[in-house]
């Protein structure tokens, strides 16, 4: 109707006013707004972490210490894959970890599969040392057709060997690659491939598909920068933490070492097909003191595997733990040595000489005097859920329980009666 107006025999057309044309848009049906300006906004978080993130995340925290950077990176890649937002046809992560020894490069690794899958040995490990000749590689992919041992032996990279830790609810591989830096050019090449096109080609052929799979890389390049870089600290001889803020920070200076020396190391083609490369920071006091306890926990489980017993140690003892086992040089591992030989070899000793039954409860002190560690027993005949309880360890269920304790009573009894003999 409107059209029939505009058109009207008599009437003069004006085409230089453009009412005509808005009375023709009003006829058409209006196109709904994206956007009302009267409805509710609301302001995302793009730094949350989701769920499934959040739990690897905590149980990073709760077995690495002081390598906050190579969590935060480790749980990032992590929670791309989970958005099925990682690149098509390559890993889910490529990681170079760099740094001095003993700071926990290969623990995260396995601590992330223990985590994911319920297995600290749910790592398929390739020692790099083992590869330094070229002909070597054939132990990874398989000797080709028509060489000695072609269908004798089994390559270390095989699709079966990728998927043999997965799980109903996480389908994916862990693969290390530790001290890539001592193996030779032929496996870095062959690395290529399977960084960027999540492929490797066995001798017979057959492919294998790294799409579902974390690659980490372990590396000490530029320990020796590192070590000059470290300055002792105080207490037990850690390294000093850099202060927040500070510019030129002892961190930051070992970062550039590590990731100067493998770009020296590696060709540029190598680098650039990493996703993150992660330089772990020396162990300070603090930190030593942390996986101080970790490691007695995991000495408690390995107790509780045979003759379940408690102890515990006075903070007389911890300090002399962390003085023996504490140093820049060695990080953590030096410190498991201290472990295994002033508590393990001692306990491992009261235990074959009948001393420590199962149910007692040791205390643990160091006598300055005697220059060594004390060992008293202070209680016996514990209950396994109490001992359970107090450790702080996820025990059995009920039923196993009542089976231990019907165990613990009847040898308790037996060694009365040899003894009342």
């Amino acid at each position: 109707m409107e059209h029939q107006e505009l058109m009207k025999p008599g009437t003069a057309m004006n085409w230089g006013d453009p009412s005509h044309l808005r009375a023709a848009d009003s006829s058409q049906k209006e196109v709904p707004k994206l956007h009302d300006a009267g409805a509710r906004t609301q302001k995302l978080d793009p730094s949350r972490t989701g769920r499934e993130a959040s739990v690897l995340e905590r149980g990073l925290k709760k077995l690495i210490v002081g390598q906050d950077q190579a969590i935060e990176q480790i749980v990032n890649v992590y929670q791309i894959h989970l958005a099925g937002m990682n690149c098509l046809g390559r890993p889910v992560g490529n990681f170079l970890f760099l740094g001095p020894t003993g700071t926990g490069k290969t623990r995260a690794v396995e601590a992330t599969a223990e985590t994911l899958v319920g297995d600290p040995r749910g790592v398929v490990k390739i020692d790099c040392a083992e590869f330094q000749h070229s002909h070597e590689i054939a132990k990874l992919i398989g000797s080709p057709p028509g060489y000695l041992g072609h269908r004798e032996t089994h390559p270390l990279l095989s699709q079966e060997v990728l998927a043999q830790y997965h799980t109903d609810t996480v389908q994916i591989s862990f693969v290390l690659f530790d001290e890539i830096e001592k193996a030779s050019d032929s496996l870095w090449n062959l690395l290529l491939g399977i960084l960027d096109k999540a492929t490797l080609t066995l001798g017979d052929n057959r492919r294998v598909d790294f799409s579902q799979a974390m690659i980490f890389m372990t590396s000490n390049l530029g320990a020796k920068e590192m070590e000059s870089l470290m300055s002792p600290g105080m207490g037990f001889q850690g390294v000093a933490r850099a202060k927040p803020g500070e510019d030129a920070s002892l961190a930051g200076r070992i970062h550039s070492a590590g990731v100067g020396a493998a770009r020296k190391k590696f060709t540029p083609e190598f680098m650039n097909r990493l996703d993150k490369v992660v330089v772990f920071e020396p162990l300070g006091d603090s930190e030593l003191r942390r996986i101080l306890d970790l490691e007695l926990d995991q000495v408690q489980e390995r107790i509780f595997q045979g003759t379940p017993f408690l102890f515990r140690l006075t903070e007389g003892a911890k300090d002399h733990l962390l003085r023996q086992g504490a140093d820049a040089k060695y990080g953590a591992r030096h410190l498991k040595r201290a472990i295994e030989r002033l508590l393990v070899y001692p306990i491992a000793n009261l235990i074959s000489s009948e001393q420590v039954r199962a149910g007692d409860l040791l205390e643990i002190d160091w006598s300055a005097a005697d220059d060594e560690m004390a060992f008293e027993l202070v209680d016996e005949g514990l209950p396994v859920y109490l001992m359970y309880r107090q450790a702080g360890i996820d025990g059995p269920d009920e039923f196993e329980l009542g089976n231990a304790t019907a165990r613990l009573d009847a040898e308790s009894r037996s060694i009365r009666s040899f003894e009342q003999r």
